[in-house]
């Protein structure tokens, strides 16, 4: 893919804080944005055309037909917008962003795309500059690009989108409890005075980590064939009914042997020892991939570190903290997990 001015850079990348910096952290100061949770799409319009690619430089263009037109439609001039592709449901006053929808979006069939653009749409949240009418800004600091941006999209009508922006910190940890109830999972600063550096951890990323005691229903075998590759989680409902809510992976490869061991007197078997296996959820992401593991009985008990929820599941893969053999399985249930309280995403655009 090529920007108006050559091949489309890598985004800019953040990497994660424990907390919110203050502004006189960092030479020059910062701005706050929210982290909104979607797709990273860097877009590119020469007069004519308008392309999408995602943060790995993956062609987004054909599965956003309504973005395509609205970038079309709107803007004025060539240039190259670093920004956010998200999915918002819900009534008015009620909305929040959907990754499952959002997800859902990409698909193989032209027919199912066009559906989902009128049923789902999506959005387009703008919070950075890189290239505008044939000169490159990528040089300039973060503050000109913003203020450049501003003036390109300043009047921008949905589904385009200009970020929030707050150099006041107060704002951004305000920010950081609220907008997390709309479906966004932190907060972003970024130094006012740096250049836009593509592939670089310039920016740094609040997100929201909490932790939760959850039962092993079973693991998966690690690729290479020795020891653990991930370990499923799961929590106990209003009925008493154990369901499966995501899981926990990363681990090096002493660990993996280990955790075969550890897991040992949990796995069940049949009445001639057999191990017992089941066959996990299979998705379009997953076709073609082994998605078996070995059943545990419900007995083990882990404390694992994870962001935020979607629906019923973890929201992302979580991480694993330690055993917990103080805790009996059946006390592991929803009721523990703290929830956000509800915000509605209209007004985090606001």
């Amino acid at each position: 893919m090529k920007s108006p001015l050559g091949p489309v850079p890598a985004p800019m990348l953040a990497k994660s804080v424990p907390g919110l910096p203050d502004q006189d952290s960092v030479p020059g100061g910062l701005g706050y944005e929210p982290k909104w949770d979607g797709f990273r799409g860097i877009v590119s319009y020469d007069g004519e055309s308008v392309e999408i690619t995602s943060r790995g430089s993956k062609p987004l263009t054909r599965y956003f037909p309504e973005l395509v037109d609205a970038f079309a439609e709107q803007l004025e001039e060539p240039c190259v917008i670093d920004g956010e592709i998200v999915l918002r449901l819900g009534a008015p006053g009620g909305e929040r962003l959907d990754w499952d929808a959002l997800s859902q979006r990409i698909h193989p069939a032209a027919s199912r795309i066009q559906t989902l653009s009128s049923e789902t749409p999506a959005s387009f949240i703008a919070f950075d500059l890189l290239e505008r009418d044939g000169l490159s800004l990528m040089e300039r600091p973060f503050s000109e690009r913003r203020s450049s941006l501003v003036d390109l999209l300043g009047s921008a009508v949905a589904p385009l989108h200009l970020s929030r922006l707050t150099q006041d910190v107060d704002t951004a940890r305000r920010w950081l409890v609220e907008f997390e109830g709309a479906g966004l999972d932190g907060v972003v600063a970024k130094p006012l005075a740096a250049p836009y550096s593509p592939g670089k951890r310039v920016m740094l990323k609040v997100k929201h980590h909490r932790s939760a005691d959850v039962v092993v229903i079973g693991y998966r075998v690690h690729t290479s064939g020795e020891g653990v590759g991930s370990l499923l989680l799961g929590l106990y409902d209003d009925s008493g009914e154990l369901r499966s809510v995501g899981g926990a992976s990363a681990f090096t490869a002493a660990r993996r042997l280990e955790l075969v061991s550890e897991l040992e007197p949990a796995v069940m078997r049949d009445a001639e020892g057999a191990v017992v296996t089941g066959e996990g959820e299979r998705s379009r992401f997953s076709s073609g991939k082994d998605v078996s593991f070995v059943r545990l009985e419900p007995t083990i008990v882990a404390e694992v570190r994870y962001d935020q929820m979607e629906g019923s599941r973890f929201r992302h893969t979580v991480q694993f903290d330690r055993w917990r053999p103080d805790r009996d399985a059946s006390s592991c249930t929803f009721d523990q997990l703290e929830t956000p309280v509800a915000y509605d995403f209209g007004a985090v655009l606001e």
